[in-house]
């Protein structure tokens, strides 16, 4: 089977259907790609050419080439990539902390991005970065980034599925007052900053879920598993409830330098259905050491 072509089989009771709607509400595929692949002659049945106003039939084997021209404008930088999975269709990093995920005005280069565009260069494949999850600088863990079109696609719409799942440890001051819970608050820009985030009902609705799974001292270790992704949440969440991560010094209150220099947030876990097959995907992290050092010094 060619790894550069996705092949969809028309089954009985799916004919009848215009090739585009055939694709957009059966294979929910995205109107942006299906016009792309059609104006680009990339879509085929049974090796021909088709247009998109094509009745489809039971038994017609659609296929779609992901192969197409497509530039960046980052640049390539040679760094050291933790590659924890990859295929034709996706690449899952483990991003150290302290370096941003992609270019911005304050960060132009240096960035994971510029890493992995480098990275894609030297293995001789013609990939942009696209990333499907973020992390903040100072927040480590595990990235994917779609190798084409078809996967960003398929895993940016499945990120809203329970089969998508991002889990995170962390280490906060103070104790839950449940070993376990949901955070349920609202979570909006502060409109002063405009960098921070405050709990506010104006916000997006913001849902967290944390388990216990550590107890030191004076503090915790927690699970954390995102049913939402706003901007900072885990960090507002927390410091909002009066237990702010170790080491962050936008939302905490406390000097932690001694302890570790950067949040103390690592996302370990993802969970996630294959754009090619559906098949659930399970990837996972060692904590960082400088987590450990602190937990080591907490205890």
């Amino acid at each position: 089977m060619d790894e550069n072509k996705i092949v969809f089989k028309v089954k009985t009771g799916e004919e009848g259907l215009k090739l585009r709607a055939y694709l957009k509400k059966v294979q929910k595929l995205s109107s942006r790609l299906i016009k792309g692949a059609a104006l680009g002659g990339r879509l085929e049945i049974d090796n021909r050419r088709v247009k998109l106003n094509h009745i489809v039939k039971v038994g017609e084997n659609i296929s779609l080439n992901l192969i197409k021209e497509e530039s960046q404008n980052i640049s390539p930088e040679k760094m050291d990539i933790q590659v924890v999975y990859e295929d034709k269709d996706i690449i899952v990093v483990n991003k150290p902390p302290g370096i941003v995920v992609h270019p911005t005005r304050n960060y132009p280069n240096g960035t994971l991005a510029n890493g992995i565009v480098y990275y894609f260069r030297e293995k001789g494949e013609n990939c942009i970065v696209r990333l499907v999850s973020r992390l903040d600088m100072g927040t480590s863990g595990l990235i994917i980034v779609g190798k084409n079109q078809f996967a960003h696609m398929c895993l940016a719409r499945d990120m809203k599925c329970k089969d998508f799942e991002k889990s995170y440890i962390a280490v906060i001051h103070g104790k839950m007052e449940d070993d376990e819970g949901i955070i349920d608050l609202p979570i909006y820009r502060d409109e002063k900053t405009g960098i921070k985030r405050v709990v506010d009902e104006r916000g997006q609705r913001s849902i967290t879920r944390y388990k216990v799974i550590d107890n030191f001292k004076n503090d915790q270790l927690l699970r954390i598993t995102l049913e939402t992704g706003r901007t900072h949440q885990i960090r507002v969440h927390l410091s909002y409830l009066g237990h702010p991560l170790y080491g962050d010094t936008l939302y905490g209150t406390e000097d932690d330098s001694q302890y570790i220099k950067r949040q103390a947030l690592h996302a370990y876990r993802l969970k996630f259905p294959h754009p090619r097959g559906n098949r659930i995907m399970e990837l996972e992290s060692d904590i960082p050491r400088d987590i450990m050092n602190l937990i080591e010094k907490i205890s």
